[in-house]
């Protein structure tokens, strides 16, 4: 290791923290990570010669970069504000209308520059965006995200159903034949690490030929496919009364092949065993909100019965249902959510925050059918990285001992924090630091 072969051009040692399948929370102190010219992780052990000094001070460690599973970029722009109303008149009065504005191009940029600046900026190196049903504005956020360095799935929505905003719906042909331009344009650029995915908004909002639709455009493309299941009452109640032939909620997806292993459906705070099962045998997936669940009063998700049940499920913001684009926030959110169930019911087992933190990362990239690229620290994965130092001068915690790394880690997830996190001092996608950013990509 004392001349590393040119084409290995970076070695990192310190403290590496990261998840596996078997183990929620594991510790590599006083380790060595090798990342190759491709960005990926070929070398990832402890250090042989554990007496000398470490290349980090023991405030900093390396985490993989969060995923945000579901996170609506156009809503970035009236995130913290406007949560006076339940979920369908939040959208109607709310939502639909600034929706409608991203037309402008110009009020476009602006938005999904600031949005992902500051995901990157709070450590997400993956999301997954619903944008707005605009072709041109939704290329434009694949475009941002590629140009800023962030692993991306972006979808331009579809929604040939809307009576309360007249102005802000297509046609079903509109929206099959705007999806086939959005896919065929996003996929020409060949960006490295921006992806399409068929997004209807959700179910009560397309009609069923649209629905069939978008699932064989999906299946013909191999691409993902995100949408919303299960997150009132009152929506589950339209869902049965607009679709009578369907068993569930999960059904109208089902019946309409929009349920695969590549697909994400966000919340299901509703869903019963039996559309659990149906998800687990699909391979479809979940991403738990918890902060937009509580902030409309939408309902609580009980993840521990999700994963009894062997469905993969990660983190989301949603934005702006979720007041917060931090996914350290989405943690707490989740960990404060499993207290609530166990405070209704004192049997129930509470997640812990080791649990959690695999949710963030690693759980979050087997959501995404992206666990073969990141989410952990395993050989062959891309360097999707936190630099993090729970020490840092200005920061918002105060470590009052030097004590075993888990102490610091576990600070950093309940500590209260600033928006833009000054723990997590540098990010990395792909092994490329895409935090603090460069001048070309301020521009």
């Amino acid at each position: 290791l004392c001349a590393p072969p040119a084409e290995v051009p970076l070695f990192y040692r310190g403290t590496f923290v990261h998840s596996t399948p078997q183990t929620p929370l594991l510790i590599l102190e006083d380790a060595l990570l090798g990342v190759n010219t491709h960005g990926k992780v070929f070398l990832c052990g402890v250090y042989l010669n554990s007496s000398l000094c470490g290349f980090l001070p023991c405030s900093e460690f390396f985490m993989p970069g969060m995923v945000d599973t579901h996170i609506h970029a156009p809503q970035y722009s009236y995130a913290g504000t406007a949560l006076d109303l339940p979920l369908l008149q939040w959208l109607n009065k709310y939502t639909f209308p600034v929706e409608a504005r991203f037309e402008d191009l110009k009020f476009a940029q602006q938005i999904y520059n600031q949005v992902v600046k500051r995901t990157l900026r709070n450590g997400t190196t993956t999301a997954c965006y619903f944008a707005t049903i605009h072709t041109d504005a939704s290329l434009l956020l694949g475009q941002i995200a590629n140009d800023l360095g962030q692993r991306a799935l972006v979808g331009k929505v579809c929604m040939d159903r809307n009576d309360s905003a007249k102005t802000y719906k297509e046609t079903s042909q509109e929206s099959q034949e705007e999806t086939l331009r959005f896919i065929k344009e996003l996929l020409e650029k060949k960006y490295p690490r921006v992806s399409p995915v068929v997004t209807p908004r959700f179910a009560l909002y397309c009609t069923e030929p649209l629905l069939g639709q978008l699932g064989a455009i999906a299946k013909y493309n191999n691409i993902h496919i995100q949408s919303h299941i299960g997150e009132t009452v009152d929506r589950m109640n339209v869902v049965k009364e607009l679709f009578p032939d369907s068993k569930s909620y999960t059904d109208v997806y089902n019946k309409h092949n929009l349920l695969t292993d590549k697909t994400v459906m966000a919340h299901g705070c509703y869903l019963s065993d039996e559309e659990l099962t149906l998800f687990r045998q699909t391979g479809a997936s979940l991403a738990h909100c918890p902060n937009s669940n509580i902030s409309l009063c939408s309902g609580l998700l009980d993840v521990r019965n999700v994963l009894k049940h062997k469905v993969k499920i990660g983190l989301g913001t949603d934005v702006a249902g979720g007041y917060s684009a931090s996914m350290l926030d989405a943690v707490r959110r989740a960990l404060e959510t499993s207290k609530v169930l166990t405070i209704q019911n004192p049997g129930y087992k509470t997640l812990t925050f080791e649990e959690v933190f695999r949710l963030a990362t690693l759980g979050g990239s087997q959501a995404l059918s992206l666990d073969k690229q990141t989410g952990n620290f395993e050989v062959g994965k891309d360097f999707d990285a936190l630099r993090v130092n729970v020490a840092a001068p200005g920061g918002p915690i105060d470590l009052i001992k030097d004590e075993h790394p888990k102490v610091g880690i576990w600070m950093l997830i309940i500590q209260i924090v600033n928006s833009d996190d000054r723990n997590i001092v540098e990010v990395f996608v792909a092994g490329k630091k895409v935090v603090p950013f460069t001048e070309k990509t301020q521009e």
